[in-house]
């Protein structure tokens, strides 16, 4: 039989070793979650946004994502709309862009540029103000609004 002083010691080796298990496996998912709790992107900022660029197209049709671009990141990918939006002098250097697929004609979106109809729909909104500067119809997106992912 053993000592009643080595029982007491193993159990304690047990608890301590429960105790820095369960701590590490905590730490491992806290860092999972909070990394991600932001969404993690610079445009999460447009997120408010959204309220106004869904006002834009009326409610019609699916919401493809949502960027926050610098006026010279929207003049390299799309000059066609920088030409429009820095004619309207936003009064910030940023602006909102949130993309829509769905079916537009200019009759039904809030500030029409673009084509007359198409199934995509890009609101230009002013950051961090939520100024409508125009919802430009396109048949073919001209931001990208997709990401990679590594994995």
């Amino acid at each position: 039989m053993k000592p009643m002083g080595a029982d007491m010691r193993a159990a304690m080796h047990r608890v301590a070793t429960g105790i820095i298990c369960t701590l590490l496996v905590a730490s491992v998912l806290g860092g999972c979650t909070s990394a991600r709790s932001s969404l993690g992107t610079s445009d999460s900022s447009c997120y408010l946004a959204l309220p106004t660029a869904t006002q834009a197209v009326h409610g019609h049709g699916r919401l493809l994502g949502v960027h926050l671009l610098s006026l010279t990141d929207l003049r390299k990918e799309a000059p066609h709309v920088f030409d429009a939006v820095a004619s309207k002098r936003p009064g910030s250097q940023r602006v909102c862009v949130a993309a829509f697929q769905g079916h537009y004609v200019s009759a039904s979106v809030s500030k029409p540029q673009g084509h007359a109809s198409g199934p995509l729909a890009v609101v230009v909104i002013s950051s961090p103000s939520n100024q409508l500067l125009g919802t430009y119809i396109f048949k073919r997106i001209p931001i990208r609004f997709s990401h990679n992912h590594f994995g």
